[in-house]
């Protein structure tokens, strides 16, 4: 499939219509030569198949950070049609609303570094993290419904968090499409006891600091002031919940829309036609997915400021921990475009890929409006992450939107093969990098070696026009689940 591709510019590619049987639009690839030589056949020819989903706008889209996934690659887009399309669960993902949250301190890194293994240990028994493991907190099913319809409004209300908090959050913390009728018991039942915990797999809280700044006008209206500051970056979902509601939706539509899915190149892009029941029901199954994870990074920003005020005997406002911003990595949304001069509404799917409004767009914070929204990219743990800002280019060309990390090269089952979780500890502490996780084992298969290189990823994001990158943070201490 790769033989195939045809280069457009530096960084993009394109899969021609009519590469696969039944493509409705071409395939764009955003990847540098060196990124090309490393993702899989499989995953580019899923970009392919995507194109093939009716009432796809444009393109089908796959970015720099791009691997194998469920019917969708990992850094796949895709726009279908609110009224010829419909909407993909695999599009989406498993982990609905996976994301990244920012939170900024006023703090400088000589100022952690003494106690910087006692504020690691805090968070660590603070954030309940690893596989299968609770939250802190029992709800009932009426406060579990109010959460899946509130969002992260739900846990500002029950006292962690504050108002500012929410202002800082893609959608504000909740899509207002939720209803809690259409999850099932089995995910009721399955995300109640996980609320308020980080998870295991690839989600991390990391204590970061400021290694370099490259547009500072934009870094300081979003709080990132000087180098050396420290920051904090949460990455989790909505855990097993969202799972849930995954497999839920597949099996429903597999068994409603059979001759729909005769017609697909892959049967993992079964979709629910826009206007139909199913697909109503979908969305409001997936947007209460969305407001259980935020809610779950909310309760989570909550017990990071409690940590670090108890390590640090210093005060909140002292210490100064705001919300930068919250982005989701997993996610469908019903979205207004302009496409060759006219204005389109689409479900805009985004299965590890982030939003990136550019300046002006009334959907980001109003202190943002002037620069654009916020991008959080985060690397492996050995390495680095990055805020970068949306352009007006991403607006036209991925339908704002661009890579959500550094994207696996190796599967985790290649991993444990290849690593050790004390050696990859131990390396890490080499670098001046503290980590506590669950088990050697969660170390082993998120080891620095199993992913892209970031600065590349960043890099490829940069030249193709689809984003800016702001800044540069090195992690210093790291809480795996």
């Amino acid at each position: 499939m790769k033989e195939k591709l045809k280069k457009l510019g530096d960084c993009l590619w394109e899969l021609p219509q009519g590469t696969v049987k039944g493509m409705n639009a071409p395939a764009w690839i955003f990847l540098s030569d060196k990124l090309l030589t490393q993702v899989e056949e499989g995953a580019v020819e899923q970009a392919a198949n995507v194109a093939c989903l009716p009432g796809i706008h444009k393109h089908s889209i796959a970015l720099p950070d791009m691997h194998f996934g469920y019917g969708f690659p990992i850094g796949g887009v895709a726009a279908l049609d609110a009224q010829s399309g419909g909407l993909s669960p695999g599009g989406i993902g498993f982990d609905i609303n996976c994301g990244v949250r920012l939170l900024r301190t006023n703090l400088r890194s000589g100022d952690i570094r003494p106690v910087l293994e006692s504020l690691v240990v805090e968070i660590f028994h603070n954030v309940p993290s690893g596989v299968g493991k609770g939250g802190k907190i029992r709800l009932s099913t009426r406060e579990i419904c109010e959460v899946l319809e509130m969002g992260a409004r739900w846990a500002v209300e029950h006292g962690y968090g504050t108002e500012k908090d929410i202002e800082h959050l893609e959608e504000k913390g909740c899509m207002k499409s939720a209803n809690s009728e259409k999850i099932s018991s089995k995910a009721m039942q399955r995300g109640a006891p996980q609320l308020g915990s980080l998870g295991a797999g690839n989600h991390f809280l990391e204590i970061q600091r400021v290694d370099k700044i490259y547009q500072p006008d934009i870094a300081r209206t979003f709080g990132i002031s000087h180098e050396d500051q420290i920051c904090v970056m949460i990455h989790t979902g909505s855990r097993g919940f969202g799972h849930q509601v995954c497999t839920d939706y597949l099996r429903i539509l597999e068994m409603k829309f059979r001759e729909e899915v005769a017609k697909l190149p892959d049967r993992e892009l079964v979709y629910a036609p826009a206007g139909t029941k199913e697909c109503e029901d979908y969305f409001a199954a997936m947007s209460c997915a969305a407001n259980f994870a935020w809610c779950n990074r909310q309760m989570i920003n909550h017990w990071v400021r409690e940590s670090m005020t108890k390590i640090l005997g210093m005060s909140q406002e002292d210490i100064g921990i705001e919300v930068v911003y919250d982005v989701a990595h997993n996610i469908g949304k019903l979205e207004e475009h302009v496409i060759d001069g006219e204005k389109i509404k689409a479900y805009v799917h985004r299965k590890g890929g982030t939003r990136c409004f550019g300046p002006g767009s009334m959907d980001i914070p109003k202190d943002y409006r002037s620069v654009g929204q916020p991008v959080l990219v985060p690397g492996d743990m050995g390495s680095a992450s990055y805020v970068l800002v949306g352009t007006k280019m991403a607006e036209e060309e991925t339908f704002s939107s661009v890579c959500h990390g550094a994207g696996r090269l190796m599967s985790r089952h290649s991993a444990l093969k290849q690593f050790r979780g004390e050696r990859v500890k131990a390396n890490l502490a080499s670098k001046d990098i503290f980590v506590r996780s669950a088990s050697w084992k969660v170390l082993a298969e998120e080891a620095p070696g199993v992913y892209k290189d970031i600065h590349e990823v960043v890099r490829v994001c940069e030249v193709a026009g689809i984003s800016k990158t702001v800044a540069k943070l090195i992690p210093m201490g790291v809480v795996k689940g």
